[in-house]
C-alpha cells in the first residue's frame, strides 16, 4: 500500500449517523454495510413480524461479484508524498456512509433496502 500522509486544514460534518465512519489517514480494509426497511402507510398500523430481515429475499440473496478480467495498467508518480485537503464540509452522512481521507487497499459498500407502501384501495376508502 502507498505509503503519503494526509493532511487536512479543516472538517465540518454537522450530522453522522447510523454506522457511518470519519477517517483521516490509511486504511487496509473499509467495509460498510446497511440495512433498512422503509415502510409507507396510509393507515397507522404494525404488524410483529414485519420487522424481521430475514421475512426478506432482499436481505439474503447473494450480490453477485463479477470477475475483472481486463489488463489494468496503472503507472503513478507521486510528486509529493501527501494528500493535501483544504476544507471538507458536510451536511449529513447516514447509513454506512464513509468520509475516507488517505490510502485504502480493500473497500467493500453494501446496501440493502426494502421499500414497503401499504395504500388503500379505491374500494377500501369507503
Amino acid at each position: 500500500m502507498f505509503q503519503r500522509s494526509s493532511v487536512v486544514k479543516t472538517v465540518k460534518v454537522n450530522s453522522a449517523s447510523f454506522s457511518s465512519i470519519i477517517q483521516l489517514g490509511d486504511s487496509r480494509v473499509i467495509n460498510g454495510f446497511s440495512r433498512a426497511l422503509a415502510v409507507q402507510r396510509e393507515a397507522d398500523v404494525f404488524f410483529a413480524k414485519e420487522g424481521n430481515f430475514l421475512n426478506y429475499r432482499t436481505f439474503s440473496e447473494p450480490i453477485p461479484l463479477l470477475p475483472i478480467t481486463e489488463r489494468v495498467s496503472l503507472l503513478t508518480h507521486n510528486c509529493l508524498p501527501l494528500i493535501k485537503v483544504n476544507n471538507i464540509s458536510i451536511l449529513a452522512m447516514s447509513s454506512s456512509a464513509i468520509l475516507h481521507v488517505g490510502n485504502s487497499e480493500n473497500v467493500s459498500l453494501e446496501a440493502r433496502v426494502k421499500h414497503i407502501r401499504q395504500l388503500f384501495r379505491a374500494e377500501d376508502e369507503q
